[in-house]
């Protein structure tokens, strides 16, 4: 059995010199939870500069779904980068992109007949996918949800609700994005509960926002996280994406699933929005999409996605060697991965709600195969975030050998790769279990 193992204070003296270097020369507006100075990974562990070993339950912000260097991907990009490193899919053809374009219609809901636009990051991917939107159906506005996370560019940031540290200081942004409350039924904006509620969330779209600042038919897209991310593990209720679909079809508005977190096996099926029986007219991956190499990808009907050469570009999108990684991603995902995702989720589902029925701090266990978040409150009846205690019980974490993030005000994601057996999350959980008693207490 393999357990976490803290050599040296953390952070050690190796670390600590780099930490003062990065201090130096890194841009300050990165965030960091902790100061966890990462050489190498194998699986689900990594080691730090100094030799300490940690249980990552990050995945590298959900990232490595195949885990730390999965032999199979290295192999891939070993041989892909003996042979071509770049030509530029925009200009050029080569045939590993064409692959993995055909591959992601046949895996993406909705038929074979779609066409792929490649990018390098999640954030790029619902950049073209908002410009497709417009060009496509020559509308103007949008829609976008409260505690969504979309990405950092000042398109994708202009969609984003999730802190207004990410916006401050960045505007004026686009105009035209409406941002109404998600489905968030442990906080409902509407002060109601789920079933009796009929959906208000739902109806407000159409019997407010149409009817009094936003014209439907002026609209070109929804833009949904099926699981919200940074907002806090958030999964809507059953029926929420039918009643949504059915909505935005009446007035004729594309919905565009920013699958870049929830997509590619991490839910227990290879995209989230199956979990709902509901389509999307556009799918966003990336993250998960080549095991740690940048890649995003944007998937939409052939007939929607028939703009003209030169209305959309990227140099680097689609590069050999990252689709290489992603074609030995996928075939990992498609043996055996996403079914590993849905069964070992269910015993950190089942252990966590487990641990909320112990302990009053833990509020709501929500979530689908490996994309799960807890949330913590004061107590069960005035729900106050504790925001700070959370901040601690992933720092005392970190301490005892678990790399875990938060996500939202006051949740922690459990987000490991795909790959992550039984025993590494019972590890995980009685890790956290303690941390969690240490701060508590």
């Amino acid at each position: 059995m393999q357990k976490p193992k803290i050599i040296t204070n953390l952070p050690g003296p190796k670390a600590q010199k780099l930490l003062r270097k990065d201090k130096k020369y890194i841009s300050p507006s990165y965030t960091r939870s902790y100061p966890a100075v990462i050489e190498h990974g194998e699986g689900c562990w990594v080691w730090d500069v100094d030799g300490n070993k940690f249980l990552d339950f990050n995945a590298g912000i959900a990232v490595c779904s195949t885990g730390h260097c999965h032999p199979q991907v290295v192999e891939a990009i070993q041989k892909q980068a003996e042979k071509l490193i770049h030509m530029s899919g925009t200009d050029y053809y080569y045939p590993l992109q064409t692959q993995l374009a055909e591959k992601l219609a046949e895996i993406a809901p909705g038929g074979m007949n779609k066409r792929v636009f490649f990018a390098n990051s999640g954030a790029e991917t619902v950049e073209g996918a908002f410009k497709l939107a417009r060009y496509m159906t020559k509308r103007k506005y949008a829609i976008a949800f409260l505690g969504s996370f979309h990405g950092r560019t000042l398109g994708a940031l202009s969609l984003t609700g999730s802190k207004v540290t990410q916006k401050q200081g960045f505007g004026p942004l686009l105009p035209g994005i409406f941002h109404i409350p998600y489905a968030y039924c442990y906080r409902c904006a509407y002060n109601l509960e789920y079933p009796g509620c009929d959906f208000a969330c739902i109806k407000y779209i159409e019997d407010q926002l149409f009817k009094k600042v936003l014209p439907p038919d002026e609209t070109c897209a929804i833009f949904i996280e099926p699981i919200q991310g940074e907002g806090g593990y958030v999964v809507p209720p059953p029926g929420y994406f039918q009643k949504l679909k059915e909505l935005m079809q009446k007035y004729g508005i594309l919905m565009i699933a920013d699958e870049v977190q929830s997509g590619m096996g991490r839910t227990g099926k290879m995209f989230a929005m199956e979990h709902w029986d509901t389509m999307a007219d556009v799918y966003c991956v990336a993250k998960g999409i080549a095991s740690g190499m940048p890649l995003g990808a944007f998937i939409a009907s052939a007939s929607l996605m028939s703009w003209p050469p030169g209305a959309h570009a990227s140099t680097f999108g689609g590069n050999p060697v990252c689709c290489a990684a992603a074609m030995a991603t996928i075939k990992l995902l498609e043996n055996g991965l996403v079914e590993n995702a849905a069964k070992v989720g269910a015993v950190i589902m089942k252990r966590l709600e487990a641990l909320q029925a112990k302990y009053e701090a833990i509020g709501d266990v929500r979530g689908k195969g490996l994309m799960i978040g807890i949330e913590l409150v004061e107590d069960s009846i005035s729900k106050k975030p504790l925001t700070e205690k959370r901040n601690g019980i992933i720092y005392k974490c970190f301490e005892k050998g678990l790399l875990m993030q938060g996500c939202g005000a006051n949740a922690i994601r459990f987000s490991p790769s795909l790959i992550v057996t039984e025993e590494e999350a019972h590890t995980a959980i009685d890790i956290f279990e303690s941390a969690m008693k240490s701060v508590l207490r």
